[in-house]
């Protein structure tokens, strides 16, 4: 997996990004639970000044159906099988889900696997916003 300070991987597919500034990638499939626990907090995070985008291992149907299930609307895009899992492949995925903070000029300055409540929170004071509000959520959860 790419480490913070690393240079983010520049596909066509998700070039376009980071025009307007950072964006958090998040990648994860639907049937994980620490993938279901996180992306509510992930949408929470768009609320303020960061870009969330998710990058489904699974097909369309299956990703829309998640973001219905966990009250998900920030962009999502496929990162299909059948065609090898180029993205995930790119930035090194051996777990999910999987974080990466990417700079404006394409620069990783956070990298994470797995719920961390810590992390989340560092995330939430980035994009002026409060991520937790009394939820009992364990500290870290692995992916």
């Amino acid at each position: 997996m790419l480490s913070a300070g690393s240079r983010a991987p520049v596909l066509d597919s998700i070039s376009g990004l980071f025009e307007n500034g950072p964006v958090l990638l998040a990648f994860f499939k639907v049937s994980c639970p620490t993938c279901q626990l996180a992306f509510p907090f992930l949408e929470r995070l768009t609320k303020g000044t960061l870009k969330v985008v998710g990058i489904s291992q699974d097909t369309a149907e299956l990703t829309k159906m998640f973001a219905d299930r966990y009250g998900v609307t920030f962009e999502m895009t496929l990162d299909a099988a059948a065609s090898g899992y180029p993205l995930s492949n790119a930035f090194g995925i051996t777990n999910v889900p999987s974080l990466f903070l990417i700079e404006r000029d394409g620069t990783i300055s956070r990298a994470g696997q797995g719920f961390d409540k810590a992390e989340l929170e560092e995330l939430g004071r980035r994009a002026g916003v409060e991520v937790f509000r009394g939820e009992k959520v364990p500290a870290f959860k692995p992916g």
